[in-house]
């Protein structure tokens, strides 16, 4: 069978090969005209956007790219220096009559790294931690760690990338195992690069490789792997942080190929623009040649002064063989569908989507029709009142598809569904435990399905945001029994072991290795 890629989730292929993957208001505006740094920034940030854009116009009229094909062409993405220089004649009358932005920060550089002893254990289980500096002023980072028992949380290398205060955000491995990508939520307000490469050629001496930025759009959000190298990528937000946002497709080198829908496709565009499109979760099947995509919220209302989160009820269905949007799938008040995952060997493909504001799972069938319209969505499950409001609700689903794991960030708890039978699902936790864990989000099963790796952190976008959710920053290692249940077990103390060197550290996402086959590795 070879090499197993589950690094994105529940992405499905034919069934012999099917693996599991795994208004700004006029106090802002009087800020910007006051501030000579953010107007500045504002320019320098538009003209670099203008200057794209033009660029993706003229590849445009050079031909639109075959539908479904993934054929040479000038990359999209662009990668820019942290410190973008000013240039006099040019970025000042653009400043003055952009629009108000975000509040833009100063792209200081990062401070140096203090040193690190590299470990020269070898473990057969491995966890990739994108990792925040909890100071913000120190470089982000790639922390590789030891999941095996008898070094378990032993920290082997850390690998730095070239700029600080990104708030790195998704982490998602490719199909061959040689490349991690991680994204930056607010590498924007620092006009920094979005998306960071890691070579893991060495499974334990990961290696920076690269980073670059799309032209439409920003805040890199879920990734998932093409079988044929490359990546599909969720950007939530577009350039400045609004809504539209794009799915967004790599080549193999991680080149910026495409951001779906593209400007050529009327209706698909029509369809972003006349709708909010925010798209935060993303789930892709090969097979049937679809993918969905989950809209969560406005990124750019997160940030003082704000009216208040800007939240989405629905999700879109791509045709793959197009990247077409073929519908719009509303959970009526979800308030927030953070994300969505097919359920591996459902045999009407079906997923799972999560409704924050109501703190409840739907079930979305992507085939099935209602009012001549492709795509229904039917309640599945509703977690209570832990739930409810979390602001946050991740998920994920075992490779059988039998079983769903979520995790409620507000209301510090991880929950477990025995979704064998989409009709009766049977919740495994006990809703009224309080769990040792603070701020719970990314969460995964781990290739053996013996254990759960879940993290106690989501956002803190600091002072500038109504986004700042509590944390305990430690990865939680939870045994699971042979029903699904799970107990705790042990943790990694990311606080702790960088308090005196990084400010403490901020591990959002984990992506797992394991090696213990070297004929079949495990990528997740």
């Amino acid at each position: 069978m070879g090499k197993m890629n589950m690094s994105q989730n529940h992405s499905t292929f034919s069934s012999e090969h099917r693996h599991h993957h795994h208004h700004h208001t006029s106090l802002q505006h009087s800020y910007h005209l006051r501030n000579p740094i953010t107007i500045t920034m504002q320019g320098l940030l538009g003209f670099a956007l203008l200057g794209s854009f033009v660029s993706y116009l003229q590849g445009a009229a050079a031909g639109p790219a075959t539908p479904g094909s993934t054929e040479k062409r000038n990359p999209l993405g662009l990668s820019l220096p942290p410190l973008i220089p000013s240039i006099p004649g040019v970025t000042e009358p653009l400043a003055s009559n952009a629009p108000p932005l975000p509040i833009l920060q100063v792209p200081t550089p990062p401070l140096s790294s203090p040193p690190f002893t590299a470990s020269n254990i070898k473990p057969k289980k491995i966890g990739y931690f994108w990792t925040g500096a909890g100071d913000n002023l120190h470089k982000d980072f790639l922390a590789t760690v030891s999941l095996d028992d008898d070094t378990f949380g032993t920290f082997i290398q850390l690998t730095d990338v070239p700029t600080s205060g990104n708030s790195p955000h998704h982490l998602g491995a490719s199909y061959d195992g040689k490349t991690l990508i991680g994204g930056g939520l607010l590498s924007l307000l620092k006009t920094q690069d979005t998306a960071f490469y890691f070579d893991v050629s060495d499974p334990y001496r990961p290696k920076f490789d690269h980073s670059n930025r799309a032209i439409l759009s920003s805040i890199v959000d879920e990734i998932r792997a093409k079988p044929d190298g490359g990546f599909y990528i969720t950007y939530m937000g577009s350039a400045v942080g609004t809504s539209p946002g794009r799915l967004v497709e790599t080549d193999a080198l991680g080149n910026i190929i495409h951001e779906w829908p593209e400007v050529t496709d009327i209706p698909s565009t029509l369809n972003i623009l006349g709708q909010q499109f925010s798209p935060h979760g993303l789930t892709v099947d090969y097979e049937k040649q679809i993918a969905l995509t989950s809209d969560f919220v406005v990124p750019i209302t997160i940030l003082k002064p704000t009216l208040g989160i800007q939240k989405a009820d629905t999700l879109r269905l791509f045709d793959l063989r197009t990247h077409r949007i073929l519908s719009t799938i509303t959970i009526p008040g979800g308030q927030g569908i953070q994300d969505v995952k097919f359920i591996p060997g459902h045999p009407e493909t079906a997923a799972l989507a999560t409704a924050v504001g109501l703190g409840q799972v739907w079930v979305i069938y992507p085939f099935r029709k209602k009012n001549n319209k492709q795509g229904t969505a039917e309640l599945l499950f509703d977690f209570g009142p832990k739930a409810k409001n979390s602001l946050a609700i991740y998920s994920d689903i075992s490779d059988d598809g039998k079983l769903a794991y979520f995790t409620f960030t507000l209301g510090n708890h991880v929950a477990a569904l025995d979704i064998s039978d989409l009709n009766k699902p049977i919740r495994l936790d006990d809703p009224n435990e309080t769990q040792p864990i603070i701020g719970p989000h990314y969460v995964k099963i781990s290739p053996d399905k013996k254990n759960l790796l879940v993290l106690g952190y989501f956002v803190q976008a600091g002072d500038i945001s109504v986004v700042n959710t509590p944390g305990d920053y430690k990865a939680h290692w939870l045994d699971l029994d042979e029903n699904g249940s799970f107990s705790w077990n042990r943790t990694i103390d990311f606080e702790r072991e960088f308090t005196t060197t990084r400010g403490g550290a901020r591990p959002h996402s984990v992506v797992i290795y394991d090696l213990t086959d070297p004929e079949d590795p495990k990528y997740y």
